[in-house]
């Protein structure tokens, strides 16, 4: 069994098949699929995909680093107006974050959102769902003033051995989200992963469609393929297949505490 933290089977990309893509996640053991929201037009589509699977896929709200309108200031208000909601759906505030990859030239408006969305988890008790992207110093910054009251995933981890040791320290209550980077033959991950992260501070994740393992990288990610992540993590740490996979399973439930408790 496992939960998907992180997948977007909600876009365009998984229009044709969509059914079949979350057949084939819970005949390969998907207990619960977690969905990240990104921007204005993601919301209905990923509410609407929670309404057809009820118990199974279950949404964040958040506004993603690369996609902030001219003006972000109307979106935000709107999706922390949707957080308010007595009744509201969300597990978590996600995917919010930084990433200087392709432009840093809103950088500082970045980190300004990024610490808004933060202050909301911390005041509605939410886990934050982190994405950096070439941008672990601004997050680190931002996040540290917040480190004792906050709690998520570090989503997609692949930094350095470093990285990784100042992230679970700095922030205790967080964990670093896995997936197929893991697998690929060149990724560094493996040995940092053995030389400085227990097993009690991940979760698995997909990114879907982004980040297929091996030996589907380059096409399309799903849910489906977490088995992979689990298997590759049973090696790394030489445990027992199902042990990883129950320590992986009680790291999420922990983490994310408005998901339904008892499988």
């Amino acid at each position: 069994m496992f939960i998907d933290t992180h997948t977007h089977i909600y876009t365009h990309e998984f229009a044709d098949d969509r059914a079949e893509v979350v057949a084939r996640a819970q005949a390969a053991g998907a207990r619960m699929l977690l969905l990240p929201n990104i921007d204005a037009a993601s919301v209905e589509p990923m509410l609407q995909l929670c309404k057809q699977y009820p118990g199974l896929c279950f949404p964040m709200m958040g506004l993603h680093p690369t996609e902030l309108p001219p003006d972000p200031a109307p979106l935000l208000s709107a999706m922390r107006q949707r957080l308010s909601a007595p009744d509201h759906p969300f597990v978590a505030v996600g995917e919010v974050g930084i990433d200087l990859y392709w432009d840093d030239s809103r950088r500082a408006e970045q980190m300004q959102v990024f610490a808004l969305q933060a202050a909301w988890a911390a005041q509605l008790h939410l886990p934050l769902v982190v994405h950096c992207r070439s941008a672990h110093r601004e997050v680190v910054d931002v996040l540290r003033p917040m480190a004792t009251t906050l709690s998520g995933v570090f989503h997609c981890f692949g930094g350095t051995t470093e990285e990784a040791r100042e992230l679970l320290d700095t922030f205790p209550h967080f964990v670093l989200g896995i997936g197929g980077v893991l697998t690929f033959r060149k990724s560094t991950l493996p040995q940092t992963l053995a030389d400085a992260v227990p097993l009690h501070r991940l979760v698995v994740e997909t990114d879907a469609p982004y980040l297929a393992p091996t030996p589907h990288r380059g096409q399309r990610n799903e849910p489906a393929y977490i088995p992979l992540v689990l298997q590759k993590l049973a090696d790394v740490y030489a445990r027992p297949l199902d042990e990883v996979a129950r320590t992986i399973m009680q790291n999420t439930l922990r983490a994310f505490p408005r998901l339904p408790q008892h499988l």
